[in-house]
């Protein structure tokens, strides 16, 4: 009896043995093996990666006015020479590319042809800041980001509003913007979870990522220090994974821990996401050029 209850625990510390070895090769298993490459430098400055139901990616070339579609054969075109001055961008589930285009302090959607409408103008009692970035949840509400930049044109020298925020604007409402966070010094970056329980927002200025719990409201909970990092543009992998931008690209896992680096020479990376037929092309937008590394997980957005 002694004997089978030794093997017996013996049997239990290798299965558990063998269970948590699996678990850290997975873990640890490498996300790219290629190099990075240049697809070109002819622009700007680039922002707002994302990419359509087909793997076509769409990114901004903020001071030319301009988007771009970078297609999965690997030709790049101009999309629209009107883009409001779009920052960063997100598809909604009707195939609209959603853009945050501060020149006139408003949230674009633009058809498939490049055709513009207004989604959300400033509130009439005083200017937004000039929204940055955007994330749309699963029932088609908006989360953006409104950081104050100093920007050459504005005849403003001071921000209108107190206070840089994220706002919220539930699906087929036009008003109002509900403020779902403050206490953030400069947000910036916004991403969701593909279940739309999470939300992540990059505070650029305070180095730092936070994590909310999405409420059914689309209010924020629970926010915790998730990485001390900040970050511009952020996207995520089918792993749970968080990819910063600034120094290259920054991995890190769902618990907040970096596991990976990806080297950016000669300019800080400023957004990125997944593309591809199959989401395993990492697109990298970085001053004036784009770049892709081919990836071992895939995207989730």
């Amino acid at each position: 009896m002694e004997r089978i209850k030794f093997y017996s625990l013996i049997k239990i510390f290798l299965v558990c043995f063998l269970f948590s070895f699996a678990v850290s090769a997975q873990t640890n298993k490498p996300l790219f093996k290629d190099s990075l490459k240049l697809i070109s430098s002819q622009f700007k400055f680039t922002e707002g990666a994302s990419v359509d139901k087909k793997g076509n990616v769409f990114f901004s070339d903020q001071p030319s006015n301009t988007i771009w579609k970078y297609s999965v054969d690997g030709n790049l075109s101009l999309f629209t020479d009107k883009s409001g001055r779009a920052n960063g961008t997100y598809f909604d589930k009707k195939g609209n590319l959603l853009a945050c285009a501060d020149e006139n302090f408003q949230i674009l959607s633009f058809d498939r042809n490049g055709i513009s409408k207004s989604i959300y103008k400033n509130p009439k009692e005083n200017d937004l800041n000039g929204p940055n970035d955007l994330w749309i949840d699963k029932k088609g509400g908006i989360y953006f980001t409104d950081p104050y930049y100093q920007r050459n044109y504005w005849t403003r020298k001071t921000p209108a509003i107190v206070g840089e925020k994220v706002y919220y604007i539930p699906n087929k409402e036009e008003s109002p913007i509900k403020i779902v966070e403050e206490g953030l010094e400069k947000p910036n970056g916004i991403v969701g979870t593909p279940d739309g329980k999470l939300l992540y927002v990059a505070d650029a200025k305070a180095g730092k990522i936070y994590q909310y719990s999405i409420q059914p409201n689309g209010t924020l909970t629970n926010k915790v220090l998730l990485i001390n990092q900040g970050s511009d543009g952020m996207t995520l992998d089918e792993k749970g994974n968080i990819y910063l931008t600034g120094n290259g690209v920054t991995i890190f896992n769902k618990e907040g821990v970096q596991i990976e680096h990806i080297n950016v020479s000669k300019t800080r990376t400023s957004n990125l996401c997944f593309a591809g037929k199959n989401r395993n092309i990492l697109f990298i937008t970085a001053g004036s050029s784009i770049y892709i590394l081919p990836m071992l997980v895939k995207g989730v957005e």
